[in-house]
């Protein structure tokens, strides 16, 4: 299947189609969801839990993220403000669109919104290294673009059980290097490049024992 830049190109069948083996032909593939088909054949989407010691577990099942609506792209957001994020999948059959909320135990977490001054205006492919005890968590933001979906221009950081950001290091794609310490956790941050303070936008309600 091609994708014509012109999303109001409407292009022609190039043969008889064979309908009785399921053969068929969307015009316009910018509007293939409203089609009414399905490109899937059925196949289950596959979700796997990083077990922290090299392995992966399959809980596609029991997540109930299996479903054969034929997944095309993947985007976590926190819709609900707890710092747990949800899960788009976007889907060219079977249903647009699924969310599945985070309903794993809570946690730490950290998010950050970072402004550019000498790199560009959002950051972007700016790395992140956030140390907490024992353990380092790394992340670079790069804002994926999926099938008809882009992923939001933050960094979201998991900190398990850490009540505290030991040190926080951001590498601008400029090559300006940023370190905070001692940085509080479950809320979101504004850091500007080149800038010593940074501005605390929201606050998570606080983890109980």
């Amino acid at each position: 299947m091609s994708q014509p830049f012109n999303s109001t190109a409407q292009v022609p069948c190039l043969r008889d189609l064979d309908s009785e083996n399921g053969e068929f032909w969307v015009s316009n593939p910018w509007n293939f969801s409203a089609s009414g088909e399905n490109l899937s054949a059925y196949e289950r989407n596959g979700v796997f839990l990083n077990d922290r010691r090299g392995g992966f577990h399959n809980i596609s099942h029991s997540s109930g993220a299996d479903n054969p609506g034929d997944g095309r792209s993947a985007v976590s957001w926190d819709i609900t403000g707890d710092g747990m994020p949800e899960l788009f999948i976007r889907q060219a059959g079977g249903g647009p669109l699924v969310i599945y909320r985070n309903k794993f135990p809570r946690a730490h977490f950290l998010q950050l919104s970072l402004r550019g001054t000498r790199s560009n205006s959002l950051g972007v492919g700016a790395r992140v290294e956030c140390k907490v005890g024992e353990m380092v968590v790394r992340r670079s933001l790069y804002p994926v673009v999926n099938f008809l979906s882009q992923s939001p221009a933050l960094v979201h950081l998991g900190l398990g059980q850490a009540e505290l950001v030991d040190l926080l290091t951001i590498r601008w794609p400029s090559g300006e290097v940023q370190t905070f310490e001692e940085v509080p956790v479950d809320r979101h941050l504004r850091i500007t490049e080149g800038s010593d303070e940074f501005q605390t936008l929201s606050r998570a309600a606080t983890i109980g024992p």
